[in-house]
Parts: C-alpha cells; structure tokens; sequence
C-alpha cells in the first residue's frame, strides 16, 4: 500500500497514473477554455467550434467511460449476477446505446435539429449517470435495482440522441472536400479518447477502492460540466446543427418529441431487465433498416449514389465482426485481467485506460500517416483498412492466448500481454472507428446522412450484443480458477483465428468494394449546412480540392 496525499493506492504505479490522469484531465479542461475564448475565429486551422465539441464530446465520454469501467464489477460484485448472466446484460446495455442512435439521428433529422437532439440527450445522460450512484444495499432483491435499471435507460436514450448528432455537427463545420476534414475527426476523436482514458483511472479507482457511488457520481458530474460546455458555447457553432423545418415544432410539438424520448427510456427500461427482447429487436429492426436503406438505394438513388450505399452498407457489415471482439474489453476481458493477470497491485477496471490512452498517443501519428502516404498515391483504401483492423482485433486475442500459456495456465498472466492486447486492438480501432465516422457520409447522400450514421452506430449495437454472447461463452463460475481461465482462452484463440480470417477475407475483395465508392466523381452538395457526419479527405491518392 502506498499513501498519497489525499488516498491510499494499491502500487506506486497505481498512485501515478492517478495524478496524471488528474493533471491530464485538468489540463485539457484549462486548455480548451483557453482555445474557445479566444478572439479568432479559427484555432490552429480549425473553426472553435470544433474544440467546443471536442469540450462536450471529452467530458460525455468521461462519464459514460467511467460509468463503463466499473460496469460488469458493480454487476458481479454488488448486483450479484453471475459472470454470464452480467456479460448478457452488459452486452445488451451497450447494444441498446448503439441502437437509439438510428431513432436520435431520425428525429434530429427531421424535426430537432442536431443541436437541440445533443442537448436533451446530455440532460437525460445528466440524471442517469446522477442515478447509477444510488446504490442500495445490493443484491437483486433489493428494490434499489429498480434505480439501477432506470439509470442505465436514461443514459441508453440519452446517448441516442447525442451520440450520432454531435458527430454530425463536426462534419457540417466543413465541406465535404475540405481537406481538413479527416484531421478534424482526428482531433474530436482525440477529445473522446482524453475522457474515456482519464475516466477509466479516476473513476475505476474511486469506484473499487471507496465505493461505487464516488465512481458513478464523479462521472454524473462531468456529464454536468459537458452539458454547461454546450449550452454556454452555443454562439461558436455558426448556426449549424439547427431544424432544417422549425415549423415542425412549433408549439406543442417540440415537447412532444421530448415527452417521446421519455417512453423510450421506460421502453429501454424494460429491455435492459430482458435481455432476450434485445437480441429480437436487433434481429427485425436491424433487418428492417437494412432493407430499407437498400430498396431507398435501388429505388431512389442514381446509379453512382446506388453503389456508394452498397459499399458502406459492406462497411457496416464488417465493423459487426470488429465490434464484437474489440468490445470484450469491458466485459470479459474485464474480468480476465482482474483474476487471472498479474496485475501490480493496480485496480482491474483501470485497466480500461490503456485503449484511450493508446488512441491519444496514437491518432495524430496515423493522421500524418494516412496524408503522409495519400501525397505519394500510396495510402491504403477504406475497405483495406477495415480488412486490417479485423487483423489485427484476432492477432490482438492471439498474443494473449500465445503469453498466458508460455508462462502456464497455473500462473498469473503477465501484465504485459494486456498491454500489448490493447495496442493491437487500438491500432485495429484506429484503421476503422475514426476512418468510418469519415467514410459513413461520405458515401450517402446529404438527405441520407443521419440515418446511414445511424446505420453505423446500429452494426456496433449488434456487435455489443454479439460482444455479450461470447463473453458469457467465457464464463465457467464453479469449475476452479484454472480452469476457467483455459475456457476463457479456448474462446479467445477461436475468435481469434476467425478474425484473421476474415480480414484476409475483406483486404482481398477491398478493390471491388472501393471501385463501388466512385471517389473520382464525389461532389460538394450544394446545401449549406446540411446533416453530413464525416469524409475522408484523401484515399488512396485521389486529391479533392481543398474549400475553406
């Protein structure tokens, strides 16, 4: 034990990446107030709308991170649900937070605007994350598990309506063909990275050492302080993220929008407690929007337009696969690390901030990467770099299997193969999440853009589910330690070898899919403003002219 000035830490590794964390988080806090407050209208290239987002975007990812690193514990070790029964539900919380994102993502599309969609999403995700810290006595016949359920509905709902919404407005900062655009996704997926890897530290150690509620309630607050972020910066938005039709919720009609995001938190309510109603929502939903988008494509669309649909719905497809490896992080190998790994003294759930921590020293190299190798006309496409994430996600349970048993399954694992489990998986993310948030509306048409951005979202909702599913394959409660960690790394080796697989799979068949994408003929609409979530600028050597 080591005692610091205010707590008491398990290791002196423990100890320092709580300050740093702390320092971190306070100075990225101190650092964008400065850049939004200052007179120019640009920052370092960029409008300072940009760094509001990236403000709201960093301190809603801290709560709903800190939230998530201390998830599956609270389940097991307060709720008391046994390892598979907690993966199911874990899994099905965070497919619904990527389903409500289709119906956010509608509404803000033709009624609420984006910005008004953001802000009523960050008051529900206020009051849930308020609640997660109610905690009761624990256990499941305590009545204090009612608050539990609503708590995680609240921020289900409102995650679907800022989760889409705020992407949306980064994009409508810029034309489709600024070259500046991926770099701008770069940056608020940074913004999103500080949050999740600051959370994960301060959150997952408050929460394991002193109590659930300081854990939960911490991350409430910052939901508060990405919610003043917002309100406050408004003017820096330029007008964007507005209704396209304000005449639709005049009067009444606004809070009635509002009064339907309540019933679908009573909806979620429900869900949450019956897993099984999720995988059957997913199923006929899922089905329903993907033959939807398609017959609009085939129906509607030009024949250019028509392909560029067929290769992002390929895209989502792929992303499935990706999604349910790459989400055992909060769930199984959540678990894993805290029973099985050597782990220095160093609470399991902060573990969780390696990804993020990852994703921040990382995303600014694979950005000069990426434009480094489009000036040459040698930067791979986005079919082949979702072919190498799905690589890299099963090489990444591949090395953890191979240094588990090197040194025997009777002995702790060496923390080191977490490490290196984490820095394929945030290589493989970095080949797909922020690349996908730039591809998805690229590819649609402006009158599309939300509902395909929801698609997107809707594919990681199923591989969250699919995620929950192999998780609970890992759970061997009753057959000894020894034994349940061999279980555990029986389905990790299969998962593993079928993503590498599959990721040949895809690299191999990428050329068709990006001849579909007709990047040589993408033109700027010529709405201002309109609803659009992301471009990549530059692939595969093709060159769009820059447009301030």
């Amino acid at each position: 034990m080591v005692e610091g000035m205010f707590f008491t830490f398990g290791s002196a590794f423990e100890m320092w990446a709580f300050r740093i964390a702390v320092i971190a988080l306070a100075a990225f806090l101190i650092g964008g107030v400065v850049l939004v407050t200052r007179p120019q209208e640009e920052v370092i290239g960029h409008p300072k709308g940009l760094f509001l987002l990236f403000m709201a975007e960093m301190w809603e990812r801290f709560s709903y991170y800190g939230m998530r690193a201390l998830l599956i514990f609270y389940l097991v070790q307060h709720w008391l649900f046994s390892d598979s029964e907690a993966s199911i539900i874990y899994g099905a919380y965070t497919a619904l937070v990527y389903i409500t994102p289709v119906v956010g993502g509608y509404l803000a599309d033709q009624y609420l605007g984006q910005r008004k969609a953001v802000l009523f999403g960050a008051v529900l995700l206020t009051f849930g994350h308020f609640f997660m810290a109610f905690e009761g006595s624990g256990g499941q016949a305590d009545p204090m598990i009612n608050v539990f359920w609503l708590a995680l509905a609240l921020i289900i709902v409102g995650s679907g309506f800022l989760k889409a919404n705020i992407s949306v407005i980064v994009g409508q900062l810029y034309s489709r063909t600024d070259v500046r655009r991926d770099p701008a996704y770069t940056i608020f997926y940074m913004g999103i990275n500080v949050g999740a890897a600051t959370a994960s530290i301060i959150c997952g150690y408050l929460g394991q050492t002193y109590g659930w509620q300081y854990g939960f309630g911490l991350a409430g607050f910052g939901m508060l302080l990405g919610l003043v972020f917002f309100v406050i910066g408004k003017p820096l938005l330029l007008g964007k993220g507005e209704p396209k039709d304000p005449a639709k919720i005049k009067g009444a009609r606004e809070w009635g929008i509002y009064g339907a995001g309540l019933a679908m938190v009573l909806l979620c309510w429900a869900a949450i407690q019956y897993q099984e109603l999720v995988g059957y929502v997913l199923g006929a939903f899922g089905g329903g929007l993907v033959l939807y988008v398609l017959f609009t494509a085939v129906t509607k669309l030009p024949s250019q337009e028509r392909d560029r649909i067929f290769a992002a719905m390929f895209l989502i497809l792929t992303s499935i696969v990706f999604w349910a490896l790459f989400e055992q992080a909060g769930s199984s190998l959540n678990l894993f690390t805290d029973r099985h790994v050597d782990t220095q003294g160093v609470n399991a759930s902060m573990f969780q901030s390696i990804n993020a921590i990852y994703i921040v020293l990382l995303a600014p190299l694979f950005a000069m990467l990426w434009q480094g190798l489009a000036r040459k006309g040698a930067e791979p496409s986005t079919p082949m770099k979702f072919g190498l994430a799905v690589i890299q996600v099963g090489l990444g349970f591949l090395v953890l299997v191979w240094g588990a048993e090197s040194v025997g399954v009777n002995v702790p694992t060496p923390v080191i193969f977490i490490f290196l489990i984490y820095l394929l998986h945030t290589t493989g993310e970095l080949c797909l999440s922020p690349v996908g948030l730039s591809a998805m509306n690229r590819l649609s048409p402006a009158h599309m853009a939300s509902l395909i951005m929801g698609t997107w979202f809707f594919a990681s909702a199923t591989g969250n589910f699919a995620a929950g599913l192999i998780a609970a394959a890992t759970g061997a409660e009753g057959v000894g330690e020894e034994a349940g960690k061999q279980v555990v790394l029986g389905v990790y080796s299969t998962v593993g070898w079928y993503a590498v697989a599959i990721g040949v799979g895809v690299m191999v068949i990428s050329p068709l899919i990006k001849k579909l994408m007709h990047l040589d003929t993408l033109k700027d609409d010529a709405l201002e403003g309109h609803a659009e979530a992301g471009l990549e600028a530059q692939e595969a050597g093709i060159h769009p002219t820059s447009r301030a």
